[in-house]
């Protein structure tokens, strides 16, 4: 099976190429070559989707399946449905869980549930680019399948503030220093390790009953934010020194938190995984929070140029426990 991957080299989708890799797919990676990650087995398209002399070289090809990691507008997709019409069996589109409704009026989230937020912009995006392709597939038969990941890590730390590709919150943890968690941190949530996440994954990759439908790929662990901090912090052998703040407080302070609080980490969220698994038969997510998160801050000790302390995100934090705390 000939595949494309329009990235395949990030937190995600690193671990689903090295899957791909395992089972014997002929696996194409298109990127720009600027994160230097290592996949054996794999051909490698330098190039920049956008650019002309890109889209020649993949016109010179016939895929069974695309999938496009970095796609976040209509005006991708659009690009993407010319680019690849009569070009590939399979489209897959790397959509958002954090389109679904918010809030939700219902605690179970299935792909059923109403694709809808009205904060963020990023996940007005993703609907947008669904609603586009499933337009391709009802009038032409585009062969779409979208999958919406949820907060998934490897190779990120996923913490609100201070976390990702950050050490910063981490750092506080270990010398005692307190750090923020929305809410009074008992909302339910989800998080996933890019290695269960690719299982799901490359289950769907050529899998003919799987055009036109949409998946989320998730764990069934489900966990407070309390817990996951604590899960952090207990990995690198302290205690959390945790401050509960409000997101409407932390988006007052500062509305580039809008997104990620209002717009998803708010609300307690349990997903359904019933028809990943009925697609997939195979799909079980065994990477416990407390287990994948030790091999992740591993990853970052590696190399101390990972571990990254930013004074800014400090200081901002500190600036917002002090004005919460002095009201």
């Amino acid at each position: 099976m000939k595949v494309l991957f329009i990235g395949g080299t990030g937190n995600i989708s690193t671990s689903v190429s090295k899957l791909c890799v395992k089972r014997g797919i002929d696996l194409y990676l298109l990127n720009r070559g600027t994160r230097k990650v290592e996949i054996p087995g794999v051909k490698t398209i330098t190039g920049d989707i956008t650019s002309s002399e890109t889209a020649n070289v993949l016109q010179s090809h016939n895929w069974d399946c695309v999938v496009n990691w970095i796609a976040f507008t209509p005006d991708d997709v659009e690009r993407d449905i010319n680019l690849f019409r009569n070009k590939t069996k399979q489209y897959i589109f790397i959509s958002s869980a954090s389109i679904y409704q918010k809030p939700p009026t219902h605690p179970v989230i299935t792909e059923s549930t109403p694709l809808y937020n009205p904060v963020w912009d990023y996940s007005q995006n993703k609907i947008a680019c669904e609603e586009r392709l499933n337009k391709a597939y009802r009038e032409e038969n585009f062969p779409v399948t979208i999958v919406r990941p949820s907060l998934t890590y490897d190779t990120v730390i996923p913490l609100t503030i201070g976390g990702w590709t950050e050490y910063t919150a981490v750092d506080r943890m270990k010398k005692g220093e307190k750090v923020i968690v929305q809410g009074d941190g008992t909302s339910l949530w989800i998080v996933t390790h890019a290695e269960d996440f690719a299982k799901g994954f490359v289950g769907l990759i050529g899998h003919q009953q799987a055009t036109g439908h949409a998946f989320h790929i998730t764990t069934d662990e489900v966990l407070t934010w309390n817990q996951i901090y604590e899960a952090v912090a207990n990995a690198v052998g302290v205690k959390p020194n945790i401050v509960h703040i409000a997101s409407d407080f932390l988006c007052s302070y500062d509305d580039s938190f809008l997104g990620s609080l209002l717009g998803d980490k708010s609300f307690s969220v349990i997903f359904d995984n019933t028809k990943i698994k009925t697609f997939v038969p195979d799909f079980c997510c065994i990477i416990s929070f407390s287990e994948g998160i030790k091999r992740t801050l591993d990853w970052f000790h590696a190399d101390p140029k990972r571990m990254v302390i930013k004074k800014e995100t400090n200081e901002r934090i500190d600036d917002i426990i002090k004005k919460y705390e002095g009201e």
